[in-house]
C-alpha cells in the first residue's frame, strides 16, 4: 500500500493562483476570517491528520470491514478512535454556522479538507461526510426547535447523520417508495418501512445517528408529489439535549460489497419509529434535493480522490520498477533494466491520471466557489446566475469525474502489471472502492438525463449558456496570446459546437423523446471533456505567466503546461466520438425488439 501524501502544492495552486480564493473570501460577507495564514494552517494540519491517522487505517478497513450483531455495528479497528480525534480537533464544525457551534469558515475550505480525507481513507470519510448533508438540510428546512435539538450535536460531530431514500423495490424512481408516516396526537409521526443501501446507517463511532428519511403521509398523492421528509433519530433526544431511549429503527443487516468495506452499508428497518416532519407535507423531495445536491458534489470528490490515489501509487511504482530498456537506449545503464517510467505507454497512463486528477481538482474547486457565493453573497442577481451555473455543473461533476476517476483507478492497477492485481499494493482496493461512485447519488445515466433533459433542454439552453459564456470570455481575452493559441483555438471551436450539438439534439427530441435518453450519456461525457479543457487552458495561462515572470518553481509550471498539452492532444479528441454518437439517434438503440435480445442463446 503506497504512502498517501496530501497534494498541498497543487491544492494551493488551484485555490490561490488559478481561482483567487483570498480575494474571493474577502469579497463575501462572513468569510473575512479565512485569511491566507489561517487557511494555510488548516490545510497543513488537515494534511497531517489524513496522512498520519486516516491513511494507515485504509487497508485495515478494507480487510476487516464492518461486523453486524443485534447490539449494533462495529467499525474496523482504529476507526472509532480516529473519529474521536477528528471531533476533538474541531474538524466537523469547520464550515458551519457559529450559531450552531460551527466555526463559520467557507464551505470551499471544508471541501479542501474533504478531498484529503477522501484520498486518505474514503470508507472512513463517509461517516462524517454524510453528516454535512444532514446539517445543510436541517439548516435550510428545519424548524427552530429542530435546529436547536439536532444541529449543534451534528455540527460538533457528537452525532452523525444519514440520508434514507432507496427501498428494495425502487432505486432512483423515488415515486414508488412505500415507507409510511402515520401522524400521532403529539405532532410526531410513526415511520414504518425498510430502506436499503444506507451508508453509515449504523456504527459505533457516535452515540446517536440522525436519519433524514423520505416517507408518505396517509393522504399523500401518488408519485413524487406525495413524498414528505422526516427526522428519525436512532436515540430520541431528551430535554437536556442528550441522546435518550432507543427509537424503533434498527440495522437489519449489512450489505456484502465490492468495495468501501470500512463503511457500513445498511438495511435499515423503521418499525413505527418516531419521526418529525421537515418542511411542508408532500414537499419532501424538494427539501431532500439540498442533501442530494451536496452528496453529488461529495461523490464528484470521490472521482478526484481515486484518480489522485492511483496517480500517486502509479508514479512511485513506475519510478522504482525495472523492466526492459528504453527504445532509444538505456536510461539507467548502471542497472539491469530501466525504470518503467521511461516507456511511452506507462507515461500515457500516468499523464492520463495526472490530467484527470488535476483537471478535476480545478473543476470541483471552481464549483466550490459557486457554493460559497450561494451561501454568503447578498447580491440576489449574482446568486441567481451562480445557481443556474451550479445546476448545470453538478451532474457533470458527479458523473464525468467519477467515470474518469474510475478510468484512472484502472490505470493504477495496469501500471503495476500483475502486482496491481495483488491486494498488498492497494491499487485493486482503489479500483474496487471507485466503482460505486458511478452508481450511488444517481447513476451516470440518471445524471446524464438530468443534465440534458432537465437542466439544458427544459431551460431552452439557458443553463448551458451560463457556463459557455465563461468559456467564451476566456477565449476572447486570450485570443491574441501566442502562448495559449494551442489551447484557445480548439476550445473556442468546441464551445461553439457545444451549442450546435445541443440544438440538434433538441430538435430531434421534439419529434421523439427517446432521443434525449439516447444522446444523454455521450452529451454528458462530451460536456465533461470540454469543461476540463477550459480548466486546463486556464491552468496553462497561469503557468505561462509564472514562467514568463521568472520563478524558482519552473519545473512545477512546466509540468502544468506539459500536462495541458497532453490533455488537448490525447484526451480531448475523445469529444469527436461522443459528438458522433450523440447525433446517431435512438434508432439503433430501439430497433431490436425486447424478445429478440436473447436470440442465439
Amino acid at each position: 500500500m503506497p504512502d498517501y501524501k496530501a497534494p498541498l502544492r497543487d491544492i494551493r495552486f488551484v485555490r490561490d493562483e488559478l481561482l483567487g480564493y483570498d480575494a474571493h473570501y474577502q469579497s463575501l460577507p462572513g468569510c473575512g476570517d479565512a485569511t491566507p495564514d489561517m487557511v494555510s494552517a488548516i490545510l497543513e494540519e488537515g494534511a497531517k491528520f489524513c496522512e498520519q491517522v486516516l491513511a494507515p487505517l485504509n487497508r485495515i478497513g478494507d480487510q476487516q470491514g464492518c461486523t453486524w450483531s443485534e447490539e449494533g455495528v462495529k467499525t474496523p479497528d482504529g476507526f472509532k478512535e480516529a473519529y474521536a480525534q477528528f471531533v476533538e480537533g474541531g474538524w466537523p464544525s469547520l464550515a458551519h454556522n457559529p450559531a450552531h457551534g460551527g466555526q463559520g469558515l467557507p464551505e470551499s475550505l471544508g471541501i479542501s479538507l474533504s478531498e484529503m480525507v477522501g484520498q486518505a481513507n474514503w470508507s472512513w470519510g463517509m461517516y462524517p461526510g454524510l453528516s454535512h448533508g444532514a446539517m445543510n438540510t436541517l439548516e435550510q428546512h428545519g424548524t427552530d426547535e429542530q435546529k436547536h435539538t439536532y444541529l449543534e450535536k451534528l455540527v460538533t460531530g457528537e452525532w452523525t447523520g444519514t440520508m434514507c431514500l432507496t427501498e428494495p423495490h425502487c432505486g432512483s424512481d423515488l415515486g414508488m417508495l412505500r415507507t409510511k408516516a402515520e401522524p400521532r396526537a403529539d405532532g410526531s409521526y410513526a415511520i414504518t418501512g425498510t430502506k436499503i443501501f444506507i451508508s453509515a446507517g449504523e456504527h459505533d463511532m457516535a452515540e446517536n445517528i440522525v436519519h433524514i428519511v423520505l416517507a408518505r403521509l396517509p393522504d399523500a398523492p401518488a408519485g413524487t408529489k406525495g413524498i414528505s421528509l422526516f427526522i428519525v433519530p436512532k436515540r430520541l433526544p431528551v430535554a437536556s439535549g442528550a441522546a435518550g431511549e432507543r427509537n424503533a429503527v434498527h440495522c437489519g443487516s449489512l450489505e456484502h460489497k465490492m468495495g468501501i468495506h470500512g463503511n457500513a452499508t445498511c438495511v435499515m428497518n423503521f418499525d413505527g419509529a418516531t419521526g418529525f416532519l421537515i418542511g411542508p407535507p408532500n414537499r419532501g423531495l424538494n427539501c431532500m434535493f439540498t442533501f442530494m445536491n451536496f452528496a453529488r458534489i461529495g461523490t464528484a470528490l470521490q472521482g478526484l480522490a481515486h484518480a489522485e490515489v492511483a496517480f500517486q501509487g502509479g508514479l512511485k511504482y513506475a519510478r522504482e520498477r525495472l523492466q526492459m530498456r528504453s527504445l532509444t537506449g538505456p536510461k539507467a545503464p548502471e542497472k539491469p533494466a530501466d525504470p518503467i517510467i521511461v516507456h511511452p505507454d506507462v507515461r500515457r497512463m500516468l499523464l492520463t491520471m495526472k490530467a484527470f486528477a488535476e483537471g478535476s481538482r480545478a473543476m470541483i474547486y471552481y464549483t466550490a466557489k459557486l457554493v460559497d457565493i450561494l451561501k454568503y453573497s447578498q447580491d440576489e442577481e449574482q446568486k441567481q446566475q451562480v445557481e443556474t451555473q451550479m445546476a448545470f455543473l453538478t451532474p457533470i461533476a458527479k458523473a464525468f469525474m467519477t467515470e474518469v476517476g474510475f478510468e484512472a483507478a484502472s490505470h493504477g492497477v495496469q501500471i503495476y502489471g500483475g502486482h496491481g492485481y495483488i491486494a498488498e499494493w492497494g491499487m485493486e482496493q482503489n479500483l474496487r472502492d471507485a466503482r460505486i461512485a458511478m452508481l450511488y447519488e444517481g447513476t451516470t445515466g440518471i445524471q446524464a438525463i438530468d443534465l440534458l433533459g432537465r437542466k439544458v433542454l427544459m431551460t431552452q439552453g439557458e443553463s448551458l449558456k451560463a457556463f459557455t459564456k465563461v468559456v467564451h470570455k476566456f477565449c476572447q481575452a486570450n485570443a491574441e496570446n501566442a502562448e495559449l493559441k494551442a489551447f484557445v483555438e480548439p476550445l473556442a471551436k468546441l464551445n461553439k459546437e457545444w451549442g450546435e450539438l445541443t440544438r440538434k439534439v433538441g430538435m430531434a427530441a421534439m419529434k421523439d423523446r427517446e432521443e434525449v435518453g439516447a444522446a444523454a450519456v455521450d452529451y454528458l461525457m462530451y460536456s465533461g471533456y470540454v469543461c476540463l479543457a477550459y480548466f486546463w487552458a486556464d491552468m496553462a495561462r497561469v503557468a505561462a505567466e509564472k514562467l514568463a515572470a521568472g520563478t524558482d518553481e519552473a519545473a512545477f509550471y512546466q509540468a502544468k503546461l506539459a500536462t495541458a498539452r497532453f490533455y488537448y492532444e490525447r484526451l480531448l479528441p475523445r469529444t469527436r466520438a461522443h459528438a458522433e454518437a450523440l447525433l446517431a439517434g435512438a434508432g439503433s438503440l430501439m430497433a431490436l425488439a425486447e424478445e429478440d435480445f436473447a436470440l442465439g442463446y
